[in-house]
């Protein structure tokens, strides 16, 4: 009996010592996880529901393609819903098996994850949830070790937990794909579905889903543009895990692993891609301006880099792609053409009559704007030291029509290299809205930074400064019809100076003499008849209607003007054109329509201004007078070699030595012009035939309106401009203006000339 008495005891002395042992680690944990819980800092609610992030700023273009980023990370933004099941199915399948039936930590994986640790198995798996490692990313921990680990784990495992309370499985998929970085400047799956296949995330592929997920083991080991043969093998354990779980049929895995690995990597890069001049402009004047100005409701400044700001924008990614291709086409012939212009000259790029000292002193100038010089320069370097450093040959990637050189040469050869090059400005407007459509700023930003289009870069305008004056003479009644001799016109000067008497442009001489219609004079440019035109207004009302048109650079009223001596930008001018196309009626020009909050909140809108210049009959009418332009003058050859046979109204521009290039392009529902030039006013063609505006920026205009009529999913009118309602008193049919005029000639008052 008492043998029993003593095996009851030591029984019930055993299930003691069991439960004991048993409770007590389960008890200390408990006791552990609550202690973390009570003293550690914790995330609380309104971080788990708000967690910090940095989201790009994004910029659209009028037909909702995204034109470009500014971002500390590439991240934007998806909803699960916009993402394919591909990459959910493979991310479950590979990362948590169980993640549709765990609160956030899995306790079989997770201790199964220390019995592999325990026996050096690498076949185990780790023990992270999707949602342990959403916290992890959403909270980052420091390089921590020992104990210290073991609480930030534990902190972990609370956070998944309460994660969990807070989100839906489908959110937490989405979060998770969200944060994560996929490296080469892609962070989540919306940029690098764009930066490595060129997709959006709800066209992922099968094999490219399994290209990204796999990614989560290591990003940097399984970088697929660096590492191919890796990131494929990576690619078929994500699908023969997906296989595994019923995610993927036998036949589907045995033929997906067969498939190479393809990428269409795009490198999120402020250079690539379209419209970077007017990305870069918008970035850099105008939302500086616009952050500085406005504030959050918590009174803080935006901050472009990382509120995921929605800016939408004018441009057309239609006529953007467009106009970067008439560019890229013209300018490639064009700079082949200069090059061999150059090998005449003794100096090449620089003209005949630039002194080598003058030509030191460019380059030094362009040597003292480079970013190299600034980086010397704050590092304490010498002048001496920095000219030496300059005149030493070292590596370099050069820029060329036919694509990137790898190369050694000093800097200061590549400043003079560059200096070769021709450069070019064009923009292309909608005359009724003011919205600009197309923005070319140079010939590749990653090269040549400078934007040839805003409002900083001014050249002179030539003969595109001629309609200012023509428009006074159609608002004073004259018809183009109007007939004046082609002499010579003096203007008298303030006392003290000789007269001003201007000369016709070489070529010009052979009309000496002859009487000849304004239409006919504007199509030709001749000098004379604006000469004649400015002394019969003056200087300063011709600077009145042009300020009223938008031109807002510096113009002195001196009769040189009528030449069209003013620097004035792209961006100017175009706006002044299409006052003519929008009935009379200047309106800025503009480039924004709203901005919005990552959460689609408007946060501003903008309008255009408006100012009527002049009537809408009397605009109409300098549209039949710059069509002539194009009909029977210096812009032929948009009929001849481009057979762009539809109404077009214009104005060709040349400057001395022919060192600018100027084409104004009008039709109904588009106004377009076009700059091209070197960067310093000494590099230039040698002869008029290929340096005049017609040759160098003509051909850019004609290109693109031939791109823009060809494409079907553009409507633009290739009719003609819209005749006013009211009657217009002024003849334009010179047969019948002709007959009105007795003896068929003017009575001209010859003491004026």
């Amino acid at each position: 009996m008492s043998v029993q008495k003593e095996k009851k005891k030591d029984y019930k002395r055993f299930v003691w010592w069991f439960w004991i042992l048993f409770t007590l680690p389960v008890l200390s944990l408990l006791l552990f996880v609550l202690g973390v819980r009570m003293f550690a800092n914790l995330p609380d609610t309104e971080a788990l529901q708000n967690p910090k992030t940095n989201l790009a700023t994004e910029v659209f273009s009028c037909d909702m393609k995204v034109l470009g980023k500014y971002f500390a990370e590439n991240r934007t933004n998806v909803k699960f819903k916009e993402i394919s099941p591909n990459v959910v199915n493979a991310l479950v399948a590979t990362e948590d098996a169980r993640f549709y039936s765990h609160s956030g930590v899995d306790i079989r994986a997770l201790a199964r994850a220390v019995y592999g640790a325990a026996h050096h198995s690498e076949s185990s798996g780790g023990g992270s949830t999707i949602t342990q490692q959403l916290a992890k990313m959403l909270f980052p921990r420091e390089d921590l070790h020992g104990f210290k680990l073991i609480i930030r784990k534990i902190k972990e495992w609370i956070i998944a937990v309460k994660l969990e309370r807070e989100y839906t499985k489908q959110e937490i998929i989405a979060m998770y794909l969200n944060k994560f970085d996929f490296v080469n400047n892609a962070v989540g799956i919306k940029s690098a579905a764009e930066v490595y296949f060129n997709t959006t995330p709800d066209s992922l592929h099968i094999e490219q889903a399994a290209v990204l997920v796999g990614m989560a083991k290591n990003p940097a080991m399984f970088n697929p543009n660096r590492f191919k043969i890796r990131s494929a093998g990576r690619r078929n354990t994500v699908m023969q895990q997906m296989n595994k779980y019923g995610y993927l049929t036998q036949r589907q895995l045995d033929s997906l692993q067969k498939i190479p690995l393809v990428l269409s990597f795009h490198p999120a890069d402020h250079n690539e891609g379209p419209a970077p001049y007017f990305r870069e402009y918008v970035r850099d004047v105008f939302l500086k301006k616009w952050c500085e100005e406005n504030l959050k409701p918590d009174g803080t400044k935006y901050d472009v880099y990382r509120d995921g700001l929605k800016i939408y924008t004018t441009i057309d990614s239609r006529l953007q792609r467009h106009a970067e291709e008439a560019v890229t086409e013209h300018l490639t012939k064009l700079q082949e053409s200069f090059v061999k212009d150059c090998k005449q000259k003794r100096n090449a790029p620089f003209a005949f009559n630039v002194t080598k000292a003058e030509i030191k002193d460019i380059l030094h100038q362009g040597m003292k704007r480079s970013e190299r010089y600034r980086v010397m320069k704050k590092a304490g370097m010498s002048d001496d030291d920095i000219e030496a450093s300059f005149n030493k040959p070292i590596a370099m990637t050069i820029f060329s029509w036919k694509g990137e050189i790898d190369t050694v040469m000093s800097p200061m050869d590549s400043i003079r290299y560059y200096k070769g090059f021709l450069q070019t400005g064009f923009m292309s407007i909608e005359p009724q809205t003011g919205y600009i459509k197309a923005w070319v700023g140079g010939n590749s930003h990653k090269f040549f930074q400078y934007d040839h289009v805003q409002i900083g870069h001014s050249r002179q305008v030539g003969s595109t400064f001629k309609p200012f004056i023509y428009a006074l003479a159609i608002q004073e009644g004259y018809s183009p019809c109007y007939r004046l001799p082609d002499v010579r016109t003096c203007i008298d000067m303030p006392a003290g100076q000789p007269q001003y008497c201007p000369d016709n442009s070489a070529g010009e001489e052979k009309f000496e003499g002859r009487v000849v219609t304004l239409q006919w004079a504007l199509a030709n440019s001749i000098n004379y008849i604006s000469a004649y035109l400015i002394k019969q207004f003056g200087p300063q009302a011709v600077v009145n209607i042009a300020r009223r048109m938008g031109i807002v650079s510096p113009i002195d009223p001196v009769p040189s003007i009528c030449l069209g001596t003013p620097e004035i930008s792209v961006f100017e001018m175009v706006g002044a054109n299409a006052t003519f196309a929008n009935k009379g009626t200047w309106i800025q020009p503009t480039f924004i329509t709203r901005i919005e909050d990552k959460n689609g909140k408007v946060l501003a809108e903008f309008a255009p201004k408006t100012e009527e210049v002049m009537s809408e009959e009397k605009a109409y009418v300098m549209l039949q007078l710059m069509k002539g332009v194009v009909t029977m003058g210096t812009g032929a050859r948009l009929r001849g070699t481009y057979k762009l046979m539809n109404p077009i109204a214009g104005k060709t521009g040349t400057t001395q030595n022919n060192s600018d290039g100027w084409f104004m392009g009008i039709t109904p529902d588009l106004v377009s012009g076009c700059w091209v030039g070197a960067e310093d006013r000494s590099v230039h063609f040698n002869s008029t035939d290929q340096g005049q505006g017609a040759a160098m920026a003509l051909p850019i205009f004609a290109k693109y309106m031939q791109k823009v009529y060809a494409d079907k999913t553009i409507k633009i009118s290739q009719g003609d401009f819209e005749k006013p309602a009211k009657r217009i008193d002024i003849e334009m049919d010179c047969s019948k203006y002709n007959k009105e005029i007795e003896s068929g000639v003017e009575n001209f008052n010859t003491e004026e000339y």
